[in-house]
């Protein structure tokens, strides 16, 4: 059985069970622990008792150093410096053998099971962000991407998780410092700096807007194949992870600020769309009184006239009516 867990709050609601649908049916055997990270989403997520997954409130995952550290941090700087924490704590708690972390806004397109025999007789697995040269922010943001890291209840998984959760209680901003971003420039030097820790090759694992652009997908009997234009090497699609993905107001959406294809947003976006719309209904019909997509004011979003046409040049504008994906 997969152990994996996540975290998220209300703005997030759809994504995460999306992630959590998504697992269900391309899991043989799983349990997914969610890290409420508010009362609403823990209230309603209770009420949909998802037969795979524990749900925890952060009143019960918080410690004292945790607490130490959260007023001096933004929301999302806390939800980073959280992230090692929740892999400790179930761990710890229910006794896991290994617990695999997942990004909320991952989304399986095939089995992951092929990423953990990967893994083999190590004890971590990390995920390169693989940039198109264009989108390359190893600098500032880091090789690796905080969306799929695996860790074995062992010595040496151990040793690398409890010196990250450490590392993220003593800093963890949304800013460039002192070689550090966030809780993910921590990452750079682990498989040099810790024995067990291996980076994925395949492929199908941590496809995302910042580096489709780099393969030829197509769907052959059900599933999503790959190829990689440079050398031509085949994979499934496993997962892919829809950062920067926006509800904007008006029933608009934002795909981020990449140069996607059709066939990408075809075969990826539309799917994930469509089924984080159903999921909204289903929770709307459990509670109303917020939305479950996170839904964004237009003014915060499309500040700059100007940009947006630059975007269009550039063949990024990537903004879409709510009905380009729903029909």
């Amino acid at each position: 059985m997969y152990n994996f867990c996540t975290l998220f709050e209300t703005n997030y609601l759809s994504r995460g069970i999306a992630l959590y649908e998504t697992l269900e049916k391309q899991c043989e055997s799983f349990h997914l622990y969610i890290f409420a990270f508010n009362d609403k989403s823990f209230e309603v997520l209770n009420k949909l008792a998802l037969k795979h997954a524990t749900i925890i409130s952060l009143q019960e995952f918080e410690n004292q150093e945790l607490l130490a550290v959260k007023d001096d941090r933004s929301v999302g700087e806390y939800c980073w410096t959280c992230t090692s924490s929740t892999i400790k704590y179930c761990l710890d708690k229910y006794n896991l053998e290994e617990c695999t972390y997942l990004d909320a806004d991952l989304y399986f397109f095939s089995s992951p099971k092929v990423l953990f025999d990967e893994l083999g007789n190590n004890s971590t697995l990390i995920t390169s962000h693989r940039y198109t040269p264009e989108y390359d922010q190893t600098d500032l943001a880091g090789k690796y991407c905080v969306q799929f890291m695996v860790f074995k209840n062992n010595n040496e998984g151990l040793e690398v998780l409890n010196w990250w959760v450490n590392a993220c209680l003593d800093w963890c901003y949304a800013r460039a410092e002192d070689g550090k971003f966030g809780d993910q420039k921590y990452l750079d030097n682990w498989t040099s700096q810790f024995k067990g820790v291996h980076e994925l090759n395949h492929l199908g694992g941590g496809i995302a807007p910042w580096n489709v652009q780099q393969y030829d997908v197509s769907k052959k009997d059900g599933k999503l194949v790959g190829i990689e234009k440079k050398s031509k090497n085949k994979f499934d699609a496993v997962f892919y992870h829809f950062h920067n993905l926006k509800f904007i107001e008006n029933d608009k959406i934002e795909l981020g600020e990449y140069v996607l294809t059709n066939e990408q947003i075809e075969l990826f976006y539309k799917p994930y769309i469509q089924h984080l719309y159903q999921i909204k209904e289903r929770i709307r019909k459990i509670d109303s009184s917020f939305d479950a997509n996170g839904t964004k004011p237009s003014s915060r979003t499309f500040r700059s006239r100007a940009k947006l046409i630059k975007r269009r040049v550039k063949g990024n504008y990537n903004i879409y009516k709510k009905e380009y994906f729903l029909k």
